[in-house]
């Protein structure tokens, strides 16, 4: 578990216990998407960020955010949506920061949960969600770490190994380190949860 002994925030830690139990039951023993994300969850077993001092921060969207974490789907993915909710009014949650066309600034946002600017702010891990009104699309994108999503809603991800994809309520999506990707939401809002080492 991630409370004994840590000093972990208790909302932190019921997250993390939640968001384990999700991804590992949908990860493929021997998988990309496991390793990757095994490697995040033993980093935050090992070691418990600071608690961040910084204030929340809501966005336009973030008023789809209740109802598409009520309907999350199955049980799993539950627990991982109830556990954020609990969060949700503790985030700082701020827009792509390449994004000028106001439309899609106001249609979508991110929020970091444990890492640079999260609740529990530290460097060697990013844990974050990204949320999108209906009928968003990402924009194309890459970074150097490797990346596993979660999908607490429907949506759709694409990189430039696979078309686009929606991962339904059992699958996880990989993005390995520096490749080109994007995601977009369909006719409801979309709520993914994303792990990354660094």
């Amino acid at each position: 578990m991630f409370r004994s002994g840590s000093g972990r925030d208790h909302a932190v830690a019921d997250f993390l216990a939640a968001l384990e139990t999700a991804v590992m039951a949908d990860a493929p023993e021997g998988s990309e998407e496991r390793g990757a994300a095994a490697l995040v969850f033993d980093r935050c077993r090992r070691r418990t960020g600071a608690v961040a001092a910084s204030a929340p921060v809501e966005s336009p969207v973030c008023g789809v955010l209740p109802g598409a974490l009520a309907v999350a789907q199955p049980a799993l993915r539950q627990a991982v949506a109830e556990a954020l909710a609990a969060l949700a009014p503790r985030l700082r949650w701020k827009p792509r920061a390449s994004a000028t066309d106001p439309a899609f600034r106001d249609a979508h946002a991110n929020a970091t949960v444990l890492g640079p600017g999260g609740i529990e702010e530290r460097e060697d891990v990013w844990i974050g969600v990204t949320l999108m009104a209906p009928n968003v699309d990402y924009p194309e994108h890459s970074h150097p770490p490797e990346e596993v999503y979660l999908a607490l809603t429907p949506g759709e991800w694409w990189n430039a190994r696979m078309d686009w994809t929606d991962p339904g309520p059992h699958g996880l999506i990989y993005n390995p380190p520096g490749i080109a990707h994007r995601m977009r939401s369909g006719e409801t809002p979309f709520v993914a949860v994303w792990l990354l080492p660094s």
